[in-house]
This record gives C-alpha cells, structure tokens and sequence, in this order.
C-alpha cells in the first residue's frame, strides 16, 4: 500500500533518501555533541568512553555519506548537483503539502 501511495505522490525512491538524509544529520549532531562533551570532560574514564563514541559516530557518518554518495542523494564535492538534489526533495515535500 505505502509503494502505490509513493507512486501516486510521485515519491517513490524518496523514503530511502529521506530516512539516510535524517540520519546523516542525526549523525553530524552526534559528532559534534561528542566533541564538546569531550572537551568539557575532566576523568580519563570519561573520556575514553567519549572517544570511543566519537569514533564510532565518525564512522557511521562516514557509511552514511557513502551509501548517500552510490545511490545519487548526497553530492559533497558538487554544489550544483547537490542543488539539483535539493530542488528536487523540496518540490517532491511541496507536492504534498498541497
């Protein structure tokens, strides 16, 4: 039922973009909340366990990006094509808030 609403919406494909998109950012956020909390951290114990959080948030940032990268949603190298991605997710959330 979801995949005919998706075609009719002109959204099919869009989930995946979507949900990788959401957690890429949910990523970035972690990466950056580690690191301050890193900083501000005084025990050793602390911060090893911060690091390691870090380093585990780095690389699921980084498989993100790539699976974003292979599947044409993610373009960190080319602003105009990740416009183009950009004007199209926008147009596709306008369709539906018609």
């Amino acid at each position: 039922m979801t995949n005919i609403i998706q075609k009719i919406a002109g959204l099919s494909g869009m989930t995946d973009q979507v949900i990788a998109t959401d957690f890429l950012i949910s990523t970035k956020s972690a990466v950056r909340n580690l690191t301050f909390a890193l900083t501000e951290s005084v025990t050793p114990e602390a911060r090893d366990v911060l690091r390691e959080q870090l380093d585990y948030a780095i690389d699921a940032h980084e498989k993100i990006s790539q699976y974003m990268i292979e599947k044409g949603y993610y373009h960190p190298s080319n602003l105009e094509e990740q416009l183009e991605v950009d004007l199209k997710t926008s147009k596709a959330a306008l369709k539906l808030a018609k």
